[in-house]
């Protein structure tokens, strides 16, 4: 597979830290959803680490046909067993998560990415055949509390050769923002993961989606090799 661009995460933690409870509000959920898959994204994550089991399948259910009708591949944070109730493509995993050996023995047919934050996760994950790598966090961030140590441009240019040399997909993960997208580009790195600049509220404290949607697009553009 090819992963260029922006991987766009909407996650539930980072709304709700800005007053916005998308459990609670589904139709912002959507329209937030709508406006990230305009931009065109690589892939469209439902981050939902606080949210029950119950609550994050109906929400990945009624995002499931947007993202079809995009043409964006959705993708399921940790569980395999939502992404398989919910037919959802792609599942990324954690450190903590299932290995991938087993999850893949559960669902042959998706798509695992595997999240890693130091070179031996890496090689790990690359010599399990993960069908795409994130890598970081790249930057400081403050989307994660528990957040790994920052790696930096240096150590994320020696992942994305060795990705690219096991012709596996990274994506730089960990405070990217419209600022400093370049960077990666810089060091060879064409796809990653954002968060936090993701979310945008006007002047009532609602979802500002013509916002939302110009900053997806034009960190993908950036990450594309266009200006943004």
């Amino acid at each position: 597979m090819e992963l260029q661009g922006l991987y766009a995460i909407l996650d539930l933690d980072a709304w709700r830290a800005r007053g916005v409870d998308l459990v609670e509000r589904r139709a912002a959920l959507t329209e937030i959803a709508l406006a990230l898959l305009r931009a065109r994204p690589a892939m469209l994550q439902l981050r939902a680490k606080h949210a029950s089991a119950r609550d994050t399948l109906a929400m990945l259910r009624a995002l499931v046909p947007l993202s079809q009708q995009a043409s964006v591949p959705l993708v399921a944070n940790d569980r395999v067993d939502l992404a398989l109730l919910a037919r959802v493509p792609v599942v990324h995993l954690g450190q903590d998560d299932l290995p991938l050996a087993d999850a893949r023995r559960i669902a042959p047919a998706l798509v695992f990415g595997r999240s890693t934050h130091d070179d031996a996760e890496l090689g790990a994950e690359l010599a399990a055949r993960a069908d795409y790598v994130a890598f970081g966090p790249v930057f400081a961030t403050a989307s994660k509390q528990d957040a790994s140590p920052v790696v930096g441009l240096e150590r994320l240019a020696t992942a994305a050769r060795a990705a690219s040399a096991a012709a596996i997909p990274l994506v730089a993960i960990g405070g990217v923002t419209r600022d400093n997208a370049a960077k990666l580009v810089e060091v060879g790195v064409r796809c990653a993961a954002a968060i936090s600049d993701l979310v945008a509220l006007d002047e009532h404290g609602a979802p500002q989606l013509d916002e939302i949607e110009r900053r997806a697009r034009g960190l993908g553009e950036v990450l594309r090799g266009g200006r943004g």
